[in-house]
């Protein structure tokens, strides 16, 4: 028998995509599928879906990017500050936050532990030394944003980079196909093994976060004078694994693209590098294994916005929005017409969470 399956939805399923949500459902071990309004196709396991176990995790239902997820910092001072200055701030940034690597070992924090998958402890310390505090490519982002007030925020969202896919890859292999998904036990010397180098990846992407947002401080104290307020930093994660409880006893809850919602959990749920986003409050719905989407949710594949946005029109798309004009025509498949409309996610998941601020774009560092 399906697992039970909750929507939240802006509109109806694509059929690649209720095929793949069929699928998940029938997978062993599965008793709850909660699915987010941002909901889209990815390899194995749809983004925007909260599943949850008993007993047996599912790292594909978590996906490669493990820890990934946004993080929020506001600043003492008006972001209309930005545009006049925009061009050396973007300089700085690419200095500062490099998009790939940096060029040198970034001193690993203090505490990560040695991974127990084969050969993870090296690539930890040759690729995650030079990743620590970069931005990374696709819909990864540094913006500096405006609030209702006027007050700057810088606003990150980035994970665990190459680190995150290794750990995958390498407990996948000594794991067990189940249905269609490789599944690992969680009270099992594998399933531990998993579970400690998952908590690793999630402390290095947020500690990567944390890197991120004092780089920008950094730039935007040297240009305009303003000091971060402390108080105001918020950081959540949206792929994870943790056991919870939801009304019908403890599951393993894996979320892929789907924010933990508690009750007055605090969040971040960017729309696109043109549109709004959010800081919200959680509802504790159970329903949604206490879960609310993570972002807008494509709407385009990378291909097909590819195909349909040419640099002119993501120039129109995105308006006042200060951003490198040079690369233009790589970020085409990250244009705002690629993704949903973050406004119709947001109104589709009013029993999930409550929005307490919503912040414009000023200021876009993308790679491609």
């Amino acid at each position: 028998m399906s697992a039970p399956m909750a929507t939240w939805l802006i509109e109806p399923l694509p059929p690649d995509v209720a095929d793949s949500l069929q699928r998940l459902r029938d997978e062993p071990d599965v008793v709850r599928v909660s699915v987010m309004p941002d909901v889209h196709l990815a390899r194995d396991v749809c983004v925007g879906v909260a599943v949850a176990t008993r007993s047996v995790i599912y790292p594909a239902a978590i996906g490669g990017d493990i820890g990934c997820g946004v993080a929020a910092l506001r600043f003492a001072g008006p972001a209309d500050a930005v545009p006049p200055r925009a061009d050396v701030i973007l300089r700085l940034l690419r200095e500062v936050a490099p998009i790939t690597k940096h060029r040198r070992p970034q001193p690993l924090p203090v505490g990560l532990a040695a991974l127990r998958g084969r050969g993870l402890t090296r690539a930890l310390h040759r690729d995650g030394a030079v990743q620590l505090g970069t931005v990374g490519r696709g819909n990864h982002f540094l913006e500096l944003q405006a609030d209702a007030d006027g007050a700057l925020w810088a606003v990150v969202h980035t994970g665990s980079r190459a680190l995150g896919p290794a750990i995958q890859r390498a407990h996948e292999a000594s794991g067990t196909v189940r249905g269609r998904l490789v599944g690992i036990d969680a009270d099992s010397d594998a399933g531990r093994s998993f579970l400690h180098d998952h908590d690793v990846a999630v402390a290095y992407a947020a500690a990567s976060r944390e890197q991120l947002l004092a780089a920008a401080a950094a730039v935007v104290q040297r240009v305009l004078g303003f000091d971060p307020v402390v108080a105001s930093f918020v950081d959540n994660d949206h792929n994870h694994v943790r056991r919870e409880d939801h009304g019908d006893g403890p599951v393993w809850v894996h979320r892929k693209g789907a924010i933990p919602a508690g009750e007055g959990q605090r969040g971040v749920i960017p729309g696109s590098m043109g549109t709004a986003t959010y800081l919200v409050e959680g509802r504790g719905c159970p329903e949604a294994l206490g879960s609310s989407s993570h972002g807008a949710g494509r709407c385009l594949s990378r291909a097909e916005a590819r195909q349909r946005v040419s640099p002119a029109a993501l120039r129109q798309q995105m308006g006042e929005v200060c951003f490198d004009v040079s690369r233009a025509e790589g970020l085409c498949e990250e244009a705002p017409a690629a993704y949903k409309d973050v406004e119709r996610v947001m109104r589709a998941q009013r029993a999930l969470t409550r929005a307490v601020g919503v912040h414009r774009p000023v200021l876009s560092h993308k790679g491609v």
